[in-house]
């Protein structure tokens, strides 16, 4: 691996087969576009991306009953070793080289965000849970941003990083205890401003790539031709619905199921050494 004459990674969460596969499509992109720059990778399975030179692939169990918010353990692993990390969704491409002077601000940059009060689409429920979370936290809610976490830089920010991730760690725990589960871009916003980390947008891009949704909100807009994207639409549903025999596909079902159990029990067990925190009135 040659990294020494870069400070940022890529770093990504591969859990599955269906993750895998899309992040070795995204691996390519990478070494074409970004060459000798590392690709953290967490997953589960490390040997898939043997083949790939630039890839750091380190082993990794789920931890959350569902893995939105295990995207904080790649930012761990990654800054433990790189001044800057670029988290990005497995999901998407990188279409064009990628800068290697690209400058980052100490702290959080997402390509997206708004106030945490402003964001659209929450449920009654969940902005209620948001709000216990920060008052548990002591944080005034007119301050924390919400941030899109499919496209986000960290920068070492003398130590705050570090805080902003124990702080994601209690804030993921409280939210999926309280079946709150795809909350991960509020908990970016709530940790980061507990530990004083600072949180900017940037919606220039630096470097081209394609992530569906966005490429449909462009489509819509007249912004981006259909036909252009076409392979990539066509390639990510190849990846995401693979053919699998009817047998396989309840054996996963099930799988799925038992082990959404046992990570279910372990978070209970785990929260439990802080019942203050967790369970306890935050008046």
């Amino acid at each position: 691996m040659k990294s020494e004459t870069k400070n940022f990674c890529f770093g990504t969460l591969a859990l599955g087969q269906k993750y895998r596969s899309l992040a070795l499509d995204l691996a390519s992109d990478i070494q074409q576009y970004s060459p000798n720059t590392i690709f953290l990778v967490l997953t589960d399975q490390p040997s898939d991306f043997d083949h790939y030179a630039h890839v750091l692939a380190i082993k990794h169990r789920q931890r959350g009953v569902y893995p939105y918010h295990d995207k904080r353990f790649v930012i761990s692993e990654a800054i433990a070793r790189f001044e800057t990390c670029i988290f990005i969704d497995a999901d998407m491409r990188i279409l064009g080289q990628v800068p290697d002077d690209m400058n980052w601000n100490t702290g959080i940059t997402a390509r997206t965000g708004s106030s945490i009060i402003n964001h659209k689409g929450k449920k009654k429920r969940d902005f209620e849970l948001i709000s216990k979370a920060a008052d548990k936290l002591e944080l005034n809610l007119e301050g924390v941003k919400f941030v899109h976490e499919f496209l986000f830089t960290v920068r070492r920010s003398a130590g705050r990083e570090i805080e902003f991730l124990e702080c994601w760690d209690a804030i993921a725990a409280f939210f999926e205890l309280n079946r709150f589960y795809a909350g991960e871009g509020n908990a970016i916003g709530l940790a980061a401003a507990k530990a004083g980390l600072s949180v900017q947008f940037d919606s220039e891009d630096r470097f081209p790539f394609f992530k569906d949704r966005i490429e449909k909100v462009r489509i819509s807009k007249g912004q981006a031709d259909p036909a252009e994207k076409l392979a990539y639409f066509t390639r990510q549903q190849a990846l995401e619905h693979p053919k699998l025999l009817e047998t396989e596909k309840q054996f996963l079902l099930w799988s799925k199921r038992v082990e959404k159990v046992y990570r279910m029990l372990r978070l209970r067990l785990t929260t439990l050494r802080n019942p203050k925190f967790y369970y306890g009135d935050p008046k």
